[in-house]
């Protein structure tokens, strides 16, 4: 078995050289290892709709005799079906590999266990569950979306060292910035790894955000607004500098350039996030206002949130949400204290 994990952790190191491209699919990493133990070839999955990590893998080795007496290790089960790309298992038993070590199962349900079937009644040997915990981790996004039938929610929100996220109305539109310069690029990186970003109709229309990647090289999320009442002004910038964005209204369906109006009678979040699930999105991040950020948490609808602590003190304003989670992380970076909490273990 150790042998077995060596060979995977370097399947994970390749599959995350895919993070932030292959969304809606997973971030899949393959090794080819010979029977002398030599690494034969490598791959991994570099963008939605492009050739998934086996594919690369095969394609990297030399001499392709080899296959028939190597061993494919892959970060998650070969797909079963054809997609954008033909079965990854049929390739496998085409070109004779007679072993594959599969980190965890694919949930989706186009595959979810076909895979490993297809190969077993093929006479190829699977092995399954190594390193599964850190294979699921790398892909929590993907499993939460096909397991919940919504996206995977990361919260987040930047508050004072005195706990206040916002100034109160009477003080004016002018928002608090917390953020430091380099705590700020971290941030876009977040994004540029999200599908979507959502955000409430006070937050649009007192920040009046791009949110877009602007300090990342990455893409930039689908823009989502939560507009009940259709009350946010029509010269926001989320409305008019021609990147996609949707608002979920109770008023009317319609399509305006860039922006998609989509009418849901219930204010409901189970609602929006069915829809972005429908639509192929598997991770959203939600920045607020403190209205949304509550209603999600006292639904139990996050799986993540990304809390930063300025050492700026506001004396009062709007409250941050309350919250409970188990800490993964804590850092400090230029004086801000970022803590990420999960709500459950993958």
């Amino acid at each position: 078995m150790m042998i077995d994990e060596k060979y995977m952790w370097r399947a994970l190191q390749l599959a995350r050289l895919g993070a932030g491209h292959t969304s809606p699919n997973p971030m899949v990493g393959a090794v080819i290892v010979g029977p002398d133990g030599v690494i034969i070839g490598e791959g991994w999955h570099r963008r939605c709709g492009q050739a998934h990590a086996e594919v690369n893998a095969v394609a990297s080795v030399a001499d392709a005799t080899r296959l028939s007496s190597s061993t494919l290790y892959v970060t998650l089960e070969p797909c079963s079906h054809y997609g954008k790309t033909p079965p990854c298992a049929n390739l496998i038993i085409e070109r004779g590999i007679r072993r594959v070590v599969v980190g965890t199962l694919d949930p989706f349900v186009k595959v979810a266990g076909r895979g490993v079937r297809l190969l077993q009644e093929a006479g190829v040997e699977v092995t399954v569950g190594v390193l599964e915990q850190q294979c699921r981790e790398l892909n929590r996004r993907f499993i939460t979306a096909h397991t919940t039938g919504r996206p995977w929610v990361q919260l987040k929100w930047a508050q004072t060292a005195d706990g206040f996220i916002g100034l109160p109305p009477e003080d004016g539109e002018n928002p608090l910035h917390m953020s430091t310069p380099v705590t700020m690029r971290l941030m876009h990186r977040e994004r540029s790894l999200c599908d979507a970003i959502v955000v409430g109709a006070a937050t649009a229309r007192i920040d009046n955000p791009s949110l877009t990647t602007r300090y990342w090289p990455g893409h930039s999320p689908l823009r989502v607004v939560l507009s009940h009442e259709l009350s946010i002004p029509g010269n926001l910038k989320l409305l008019n500098d021609g990147h996609n964005s949707i608002v979920y209204n109770r008023v009317k369906s319609d399509v305006q350039g860039a922006v998609e109006y989509v009418k849901i009678e219930t204010t409901a979040p189970q609602a929006w996030l069915e829809d972005l699930y429908r639509r192929g999105v598997t991770s959203v991040m939600v920045e607020g206002g403190a209205q949304v950020l509550r209603q999600l948490i006292g639904e139990g609808l996050w799986d993540e949130a990304r809390i930063e602590v300025s050492q700026r003190r506001a004396s009062h304003g709007v409250p941050a949400p309350a919250i409970d989670g188990v800490i993964h992380s804590r850092v400090v970076i230029d004086g801000n204290m970022i803590t990420t909490l999960r709500r459950i273990s993958l």
